[in-house]
Parts: structure tokens; sequence; C-alpha cells
């Protein structure tokens, strides 16, 4: 029987697998959480051998991607190392998150470190999307010129955008009120034309909520939690799956539109169309009005409903934890679908997690069927600081530095 084998493609020459293994040194280094780096740790973490990644290191001190420094002592026999770390200048990430009350903007090192940023509350409701962008452009040339005084060199822009993003655009942002909207084309022709004279910038663009859960993932306090659904609550509800560390898109990057989910048929009007979508309950804008708190547009809103809710105030607490019973609801469902080991609660669900948390608990012990879900099992947890999407899109756009530095070596803006 003749079987037809698909090719494997060219074998790697010596300068692909160089370029291999400089990103897994660097890698190597960078991800480093029990005390310092040291070539021998390093080579013993990746498999090579400390002449090959001595080589390595050398190259890459000497295009700005590593410092060494000091000694470092192991407890081991043999001379002390000296100590590695990714350099705190050079290549850098810009992330831009564009939400419905507000325009965060974010810079991020080498290490994943946030070294920059700005925040602009805006009521973009409404708003013709060029003109969101344009404002969004002219918050991140700003920061960019921040970024340039601590001798950091963006190489991308990566745009978190609350909605379906395909292709560079937000096909639909219900809350935004954009339909088919060439978000990428026109935030990079407004950032250009903020800066007349420097190389443009490539930009990329996805969901925020999926960002929001890559930052979390990277940066968060999840310890050996791989597989999580992430919830991020703000005027609308998004949500993204992550199974094995890896995002889960479904078949045209739409996956984790949890916020959509129909939790009453005959339920109020919502945005995308449809009636009783779980936002029309869980929501920033419906737990406002629960607990007859004015919606400002300027994040007072909630910071009051968090005042009220301490205070014991009836309603408020009222308000929160039916948006808890409701999220439970929904989440049970989910988690019986696709079995994560957590789910995290971000946005303004963070703070709002003492009231909010007994009933979402409540819910997900009794509907869901592994048993495996019970009050205080640790499972339903809140999101950490780390996990907000301005920073996963900036450590996005370092992920392609990561896996290849020569890319990057000596990278710089013009002007």
């Amino acid at each position: 029987m003749k079987t037809n084998l698909t090719p494997l493609g060219p074998k790697a020459d010596k300068d692909t697998v160089r370029r291999s293994n400089l990103s897994l040194v660097l890698r190597a280094v960078r991800d480093e959480r029990e005390g310092e780096a040291t070539r021998a740790g390093v080579a013993a973490r990746v498999g090579l051998t400390r002449a090959a990644v001595s080589s390595l290191v050398e190259q890459l001190i000497d295009i700005g991607f590593l410092t060494e420094s000091g000694k470092t002592f192991s407890g081991q026999a043999g001379r002390p190392g000296t100590a590695l770390k990714v350099a705190r200048t050079g290549p850098a990430g810009l992330g831009v998150e564009i939400n419905i009350d507000y325009v965060s903007v974010c810079v991020v090192d080498l290490a994943g470190t946030g070294r920059v940023r700005l925040t602009e509350h805006l009521d973009n409701r409404g708003a013709p999307p060029a003109q969101v962008l344009a404002r969004a452009a002219g918050i991140a040339a700003r920061t960019l010129e921040s970024a340039r005084e601590q001798e950091l060199l963006p190489v991308g822009v990566a745009l978190a955008l609350p909605g379906l993003v395909s292709g560079g655009a937000v096909r639909q942002a219900p809350n935004l009120g954009w339909n088919h909207v060439p978000a990428e084309a026109l935030f990079a022709s407004s950032l250009a034309a903020e800066r007349p004279g420097h190389a443009a910038l490539p930009v990329n663009s996805e969901n925020e909520a999926n960002l929001a859960a890559l930052a979390e993932l990277w940066f968060g306090g999840l310890g050996t939690v791989r597989s999580f659904l992430y919830l991020t609550g703000e005027i609308g509800v998004g949500g993204a799956l992550v199974i094995d560390g890896e995002l889960l898109r479904g078949a045209h990057g739409f996956a984790g539109e949890i916020g959509h989910v129909v939790v009453d048929a005959e339920g109020p009007q919502c945005r995308c169309g449809s009636r009783g979508c779980l936002e029309q309950y869980a929501g920033q804008t419906a737990l406002l009005r629960a607990a007859g708190i004015e919606e400002t547009g300027s994040g007072s809103g909630v910071a009051e409903l968090e005042r009220r809710a301490r205070a014991g105030d009836e309603r408020a607490v009222a308000a929160v934890g039916e948006a808890g019973r409701m999220l439970g609801r929904v989440l049970s469902g989910t988690v019986n679908l696709i079995d994560p080991d957590a789910v995290v609660l971000g946005g303004i669900y963070r703070n709002l997690m003492p009231w909010l948390s007994p009933p979402a608990d409540e819910e997900l012990t009794g509907r869901v069927v592994s048993g495996l879900w019970s009050p205080g099992s640790g499972r339903l947890r809140a999101s950490s600081v780390a996990g907000d999407a301005a920073r996963g899109a900036a450590a996005l756009v370092m992920t392609a530095v990561l896996a290849d530095p020569v890319a990057y070596a000596g990278s710089r803006e013009t002007g």
C-alpha cells in the first residue's frame, strides 16, 4: 500500500540552530524564578554544554539583551558564577487597551516588567472609531516618549479591544457600537501622524479578555494552574479560555464571549441584539443600576459600589450578590464543558469578590457535576493586580523578540 508522506521541510542549518539556541538561553534567564541565573545553571536547564551556553551568552550580551555582573554562589563545589539578567534597556513592547470608558497604555521590557503606564478615563461609547483610535494613539505617543527617556525602544504595538477581533479589524464590539472597524490601520495611521520622523511600528490586535488572561498566566499568582477560565468585568463581560498554557481561540478566533451567553431569553435587551445576556445581569452598568448608583464613566461608580458594600448597604450587597449568582450559573455550564482547574475573575470583579464569590461558589457547587467544586476550594479566585490587558498586550509583542532575538538586535527607532 502506497503511503503519502508530508515533506518535513528543509534541514535546519547552523544559523537556524544557533538562533533557536539564543532564544532558548534568553528565555531561560528571563524565566529564572529562584535566585540568580548563571551560565552553569542555564546550561543545566536547557541541556546544552557550558561552552555552548557561554558562547550564546556572550552574543546576547554583545547585542544588549543580557547583562552580567557580580558573583553568585550556588552552594555547590566549583568557582562562583556571575549573575545573568535580561537587560533593562533596549527592545520593549507597547500595549494599548481601548475599553468603553478608558484607554490604558503600557510599556514592558524584556523581563515583562511594566515600566511605563498611562491611563485616561474617556467615554468612548458613541464616538466615531477613528476618533477613539486617534485619542488612543495620542496617549501611546506620550508613553513612547517616556519609554525613550528610560532607553526603552518599543518594537511593536498590540491593541487590546473589547469585541470580536479578526484580521486586524473589530468585526463587532457591541458596547462601543463598532462594526467592521479596521482598527489596526486606523491606529497605525494616527500614531504615525503623532510621531513624524519616527519609523512606523507594526500594529497587531487581539481581544482584551484574551490578553488579560495571558497577563494572568504569565505574571499572576496562578502557580501550577495552566488551565483556567478568565472573566473580566467592565461595562461588558469578557471571557477567555486557557488550556494547558495556551489560549483556546476557537475556529475563527472568537471563543470566550461568555458575556453574551443567554441567562434568560425573555430578559433585558442587550446591545448585541439578543436578550437576557449575562452582561445584562453582571456587567458594570447592570450592577450600578441595581445598586442605585449613577454611572459616571470615570470609574467612580464602581468605587462607590464597593464603598457601600463594605458599609453593609443592603441594596449594594444584594446587587453584587445577584450578579454573583448569575455568574455562577453561567460559569457552571462552562466548567462542566471544559473542566478547568480554576475560574479567575478580573476587572471590577476583583475588588467585589467578598460579596460576589459566595453566591457564585454556591451555584458552582450545586451545578458542577464533577464534584470537584466546593465553597472555599480556591478554584474560584480573584485575578492578581498583574492581570490586565494592556500589560498582556505589551508582553505579547515581546514574545516575538524572545523567539528570535537576532531579528531585533540593534533595533532602533529613527528620529
